[in-house]
């Protein structure tokens, strides 16, 4: 048989496997909580009162993507003493009390969720991946108190090696809807201290919220 005949088609994959930049294996990711550019906001909208808005840049992640089955695992987190809301000093002071009741030191409390298997598919340049998950959150060491999860909707999208940094990267856009904050006991009702004020906070500050994540998860 002519061996250039042999040659060519091999060369040809070759190419296309060259061409190719689609994650071929498993491999480990990591969000960098000091990176700067991966983000939550979560706002509270009272139709009666105020529209309150919490934000980070302080999301750190380790993620694992099995292209095999086009799952991703892993656990994220976001220390309480980063979040600030509404960008003022005793607003975020006070969210801090609420969040750990006045029971712990804040410095140790984060948001908390892990993960796995959440199918998003095949990941592919220029074409975002749809998913939808419901995970466990937990804040401060705590869970829902009726232990149910939250419905979280978002897309993945891969950058190669090259157009998004040196390595490899994920970009990831989350919604955790309806965040009930009663259910993992942040408020005013369940802080020392807040029980003369639980009345008139009560339709001031919403109690379900929407949270968003902008994450950019690189190839370790």
């Amino acid at each position: 048989m002519n061996r250039t005949r042999l040659i060519a088609p091999s060369l040809a994959v070759a190419a296309f496997a060259a061409a190719t930049p689609a994650i071929a294996r498993a491999d480990a990711f990591e969000v960098n909580p000091d990176a700067g550019n991966n983000s939550l906001s979560a706002v509270f909208d009272a139709k009666l009162g105020e529209r309150i808005t919490a934000v980070s840049s302080s999301v750190g992640c380790a993620l694992t993507y099995d292209p095999a089955s086009g799952t991703a695992s892993g656990t994220c987190s976001v220390p309480l003493t980063s979040i600030r809301v509404d960008n003022d000093d005793t607003k975020s002071d006070h969210f801090r009390q609420w969040t750990t009741n006045k029971m712990s030191d804040p410095a140790a409390c984060r948001l908390e969720v892990a993960f796995s298997g959440v199918a998003v598919g095949k990941l592919a340049p220029e074409t975002p991946a749809s998913f939808t998950a419901e995970l466990s959150f937990r804040v401060c060491g705590r869970g829902r108190s009726d232990g149910a999860k939250e419905k979280v909707t978002g897309t993945a999208l891969l950058f190669p090696a090259g157009v998004y940094g040196e390595k490899q990267t994920i970009r990831i856009r989350a919604t955790v809807a309806s965040f009930d904050r009663d259910a993992y006991r942040i408020g005013p009702k369940y802080t020392e201290g807040w029980l003369a004020r639980v009345q008139s906070l009560a339709q001031v500050v919403a109690q379900t919220g929407t949270i968003d994540l902008s994450l950019f998860a690189k190839a370790k």
